[in-house]
């Protein structure tokens, strides 16, 4: 791969405003980013963009985080790295995501922004 071809990151959240902060700190960073509100915008755009990295929420309008793995498992199509960025931080969550190959998995509420756009910088520079 070129050097100077630029990773890219889907970002499945429907957050407006935190997507929107998410995309133009990712995009400082020298990231491309496409941003799906939905659930169920996941899987086609996946195969459209083909990105090196999956910020997935698990609660989305449509399909759920969980529901969109479950399909890529089921279609025995291959899931991208990814990392969960959700609301949800039981332990149960943090362990399913875990078992569908998540790299990571941030709580909102118990993250700031610096670190986890430092933890995919660190991610995709790797990769």
């Amino acid at each position: 791969m070129p050097t100077d071809e630029k990773k890219k990151i889907l970002l499945a959240e429907d957050d407006e405003f935190l997507s929107t902060l998410l995309k133009t700190r990712l995009e400082r960073e020298g990231f491309v980013i496409t941003i799906v509100r939905s659930g169920d915008e996941v899987i086609p755009t996946l195969k459209l963009v083909k990105p090196d990295l999956m910020l997935l929420d698990i609660i989305l309008p449509g399909k759920s985080g969980h529901e969109i793995l479950d399909n890529l498992i089921k279609a025995e199509t291959k899931i991208p790295p990814f990392m969960v960025l959700s609301n949800l931080g039981q332990e149960e969550d943090i362990k399913r995501a875990t078992q569908f190959g998540a790299i990571e998995y941030f709580v909102k509420s118990h993250t700031a922004l610096d670190d986890l756009v430092k933890k995919i910088a660190e991610f995709l520079k790797k990769s």
